[in-house]
């Protein structure tokens, strides 16, 4: 199939409407986390079955992402996208009001699976309407809001728990899902080419159709492991800064508000540079910049000179190459199949989560967080750079050679 895109539509979503819709579904992923004691403590439970809140909703976002991006393939993006938002919004209502924990656990893996609409199809929406540089831009600021999102979420759960108590987050959340569905019916239009074919059948061959190509795995799975890696040291930050350098906890919000501006400096580089320098180039050498920030990380923590500075420009580094390669990531991934751009949203976004969830597991393994980090730091991103190169190469040999298949 061609990776050519169709003609573009001149209807377009505003793109500051989706990055709040993106923001929703992120927020909401690890803003409850400052509120776990509370709620444990008004509704008599253990932490441990508060903490269920937390793995249900990351597994909502992750799963409930390969049915939206089919679906808006068959049905169109703007009816599935309200659908996603009123069921966050009922969802966020239900666990305020939730009197047990069971019908919390229950609403959250609710809101989740609204909240994953904005993730997948707001990626969705920007392709559609988009050429391929254009798309680079616009995905890279979406991206961004992903990363930003959790980064940002404990210190706002924190502050609404000052407020009111662990209610207070899920008033916040409603209102939230309340403003972006209201914005949503008036200003979004529908961007896509719905087909109006909706069966287990078609959705599988969807699926099936993508997974058969290399380019479109290389440049998933490479994608992937550039955008979530992070996630490993977030969840290892603490241990690591209270612990081993001996700071204290103040220091740790500190060092991740300073990491995450290298974020959003990889984002705005990608940018401003994908008008002149080719998207392939930004992929390699961002993801580039992290191994290198990763294997320099490793190596101080082995001689034992590892301190907080040293951890704040590595990893600042580390995200500021992050930044810049995964919206380039995504943008290819994308572009790979331009009658399947619903399920490569779907698709990429289920891959995102699933390998940010298998990093913050595997950096709990051993006893030395920070050696567990630079590790994982490190083999993700070389992972990632092998499965980049590997999609560079097929596409190029597909464009030298366009009768040789590919799958797509």
């Amino acid at each position: 199939m061609s990776a050519l895109h169709p003609v573009i539509t001149a209807r377009r979503a505003p793109l500051w409407l989706l990055v709040m819709i993106t923001l929703s579904g992120t927020l909401a992923m690890h803003m409850f986390v400052p509120a776990l004691p509370d709620a444990a403590r008004s509704l008599n439970v253990s932490s441990a079955a508060v903490q269920a809140t937390i793995g249900l909703y990351i597994l909502g976002l992750a799963f409930g992402q390969l049915f939206y991006g089919p679906l808006s393939d068959a049905l169109g993006r703007r009816p599935l996208l309200m659908v996603g938002l009123s069921l966050y919004l009922g969802a966020g209502i239900a666990a305020m009001l939730a009197p047990n924990v069971e019908t919390l656990v229950l609403a959250r893996l609710f809101q989740a699976l609204g909240g994953c609409a904005g993730l997948a199809l707001g990626r969705a929406m920007v392709r559609d309407t988009t050429t391929a540089d254009e798309a680079v831009r616009a995905l890279a600021l979406l991206n961004l809001i992903m990363m930003v999102g959790p980064g940002l979420a404990p210190l706002i759960g924190s502050t609404m728990v000052e407020l009111g108590g662990w209610r207070m987050v899920f008033v916040f959340l409603a209102l939230l899902g309340a403003a972006t569905l209201f914005l949503t019916w008036r200003l979004v239009p529908e961007t896509g080419h719905p087909t109006g074919v909706v069966s287990v059948g078609a959705l599988a061959r969807d699926y099936t159709t993508l997974l058969r190509s290399p380019k479109y795995l290389g440049y998933a799975f490479g994608g992937a492991c550039a955008t979530t890696s992070i996630y490993a040291f977030i969840a290892a930050a603490p241990f690591i800064i209270t612990e081993q350098l001996h700071h204290p906890v103040r220091d740790v919000g500190i060092a991740l508000g300073i990491i995450m501006i290298g974020m959003g400096i990889g984002n705005a580089f990608t940018r401003r540079m994908v008008l002149n320098v080719p998207v392939e180039r930004l992929l390699v050498y961002g993801n580039g910049l992290s191994i290198a920030s990763a294997a320099i990380f490793l190596m101080l923590e082995l001689m034992g000179w590892l301190t907080l500075p040293a951890v704040v420009v590595l990893m600042l580094f580390f995200a500021a190459g992050s930044g810049t390669a995964s919206p380039a990531a995504l943008s290819k991934t994308l572009m790979v199949d331009a009658h399947h751009v619903g399920s490569a949203a779907g698709l990429y976004g289920f891959s995102q989560m699933a390998l940010g969830a298998v990093f913050t597991l595997m950096v709990g393994w051993g006893s030395n967080p920070a050696l567990s980090a630079a590790i994982v730091l490190i083999v993700a991103a070389v992972i990632g750079q092998a499965s980049v190169q590997f999609a560079i190469h097929r596409e190029r040999r597909d464009a030298a050679f366009p009768h040789a298949g590919d799958g797509v």
